[in-house]
């Protein structure tokens, strides 16, 4: 196998994380340069770039896409990203990375299905080895779909970057930092935060408090965008001004036998080089990585009766073709109070459209009593029912109509929903963290229905019953 990991940081690493800076904007066309000058003025390729370096392009979209949603970035590098060996499959490959969802590598089912938290290798595993595909729809190669994957790793990756030409990643981390340099930059991503790294940037990741796991989804086609807001108006949910995308950072080593592993069609394949991918003294344009701190996020609630749907939460959308729906939504249950009254106010019962996949970064998830822990998951796919467990119900239940406004606090799940409809790989169906009871939390729900009084304990918000 080939050396991918170290298991500590060292003190060059560690000042490499410390005081960073970031750009602050979403879909912003952003500059920066770590040496004055290395920018030029006035065109993107000079015939002699500043202090002789190589431009070179980096497209998101098709030239030719309308100019509002085209995204490219210009980076001035020290060495063109082109040199480096040919390409070969990687050895060994990596057997849980799926990006072809079809009849022969997946399977479908509308079992309610849940994951309890992964365990952490005991054998030395950096971000790449640790990746696991869950589920997905559609196809890398047609450029249209999506993969959930999870990650568990215990090492930093050492002598090589990742590059995934299969699409964007949208990362969860749900436990230990990561440090991510890119080729624009570095940066520091918490659990609590998320970070998005495009198709085809290089960059490698360190794990600097050791065990780290969390949730990636993955796009095929498209980038994440922020949802309009319609009725709220201009402001609220994810503000752009709180997304963070790296400053220009350089190292200009030469590091013989340097490994650029490519993402491609599902496979991974190796190129060696002899020098660092992350030797950009600058660059400028609107592709590029970005992380976001999910407390900043300025939640919608009812306030008066009934539970809003779960669309107010979202964060951030990469929109299919059809009008209001989603190749994929990224939507979180942050902290919020909930004052509705006369109202079920856990999330009610339901059959979606929409496929669900569910994590949980810390804390308790408000419908779920039992089971579902941070570092969890959970998936309900298309029209699949799904809502409270029974314990959730009767203890919402009990509390009638006198219930308090009632702050939830000290959580943060969040959901990738889907209008495709997600195969499950055979790796999430034979997991031993499968929870094959998981059915078992709606089996103590109980009839309540009542012959004699149609009206016991209920008020309400209009105040009449008439017909």
């Amino acid at each position: 196998m080939e050396k991918l990991a170290k298991l500590s940081i060292t003190d060059e690493e560690e000042h490499k994380f410390s005081g960073l800076k970031y750009q602050s904007g979403f879909g912003n066309h952003f500059s920066s340069e770590a040496k004055p000058g290395a920018l030029p003025v006035g065109q993107n390729n000079p015939l002699k770039c500043p202090y002789g370096l190589y431009a070179e392009q980096i497209s998101g979209t098709a030239f030719t896409v309308p100019r509002k949603s085209n995204q490219k970035s210009w980076l001035y590098r020290i060495k063109p990203s082109v040199t480096h060996e040919p390409f070969h499959p990687r050895i060994p490959a990596h057997d849980h990375l799926i990006s072809e969802f079809n009849q022969s590598l997946t399977s479908a089912t509308p079992t309610q299905l849940r994951w309890s938290p992964v365990s952490i290798p005991d054998t030395k595993t950096n971000f790449i080895d640790g990746l696991f595909t869950i589920c997905g729809a559609g196809s890398s190669f047609l450029r249209h779909g999506f993969a959930v994957h999870m990650y568990a790793a215990n090492a930093s990756m050492e002598g090589c970057a990742f590059a995934n030409a299969d699409g964007d990643f949208l990362i969860v981390p749900q436990q230990g930092r990561l440090w991510i340099t890119t080729e624009l930059g570095r940066l520091q991503v918490s659990p609590g935060e998320i970070v998005v790294l495009q198709q085809g940037f290089r960059y490698s990741v360190d794990l600097p408090d050791g065990p780290s796991r969390g949730y990636v989804v993955e796009v095929f086609g498209g980038h994440f965008q922020l949802p309009d807001l319609g009725p709220i108006g201009a402001n609220g949910l994810a503000s752009p001004p709180d997304f963070l995308t790296p400053t220009a950072w350089f190292e200009d080593k030469e590091y013989p036998g340097y490994t650029i592993v490519h993402k491609f069609g599902g496979s991974l394949f190796t190129a060696k080089q002899d020098f660092s991918p992350f030797n950009v003294v600058a660059w400028h344009g609107s592709y590029a990585p970005y992380k976001y701190d999910l407390e900043k996020f300025c939640p919608f609630n009812t306030v008066l009766f009934d539970h809003g749907d779960p669309s107010i939460n979202t964060v951030l959308t990469v929109p299919s073709d059809k009008p209001g729906v989603a190749v994929v939504d990224f939507v979180i249950f942050p902290p919020r109070w909930v004052v509705a009254e006369h109202t079920f106010r856990p999330p009610y019962y339901h059959r979606n459209c929409m496929s669900e996949f569910m994590g949980l970064i810390y804390g308790n998830y408000e419908a779920k009593a039992d089971g579902f822990v941070a570092g969890a998951a959970s998936l309900h796919s298309c029209m699949t029912p799904h809502g409270p467990d029974t314990s959730t119900f009767e203890a919402t239940i009990a509390g009638g109509n006198d219930a308090k406004p009632t702050k939830i606090k000290d959580t943060m799940a969040f959901m990738f929903e889907s209008s495709l409809i997600p195969r499950i790989t055979p790796w999430a169906l034979n997991s031993p963290h499968r929870d094959h009871d998981y059915y078992k939390c709606w089996i103590g729900l109980k009839s309540h229905f009542n012959h004699e009084n149609a009206t016991e304990d209920v008020q309400p918000a209009n105040g009449s019953l008439d017909s």
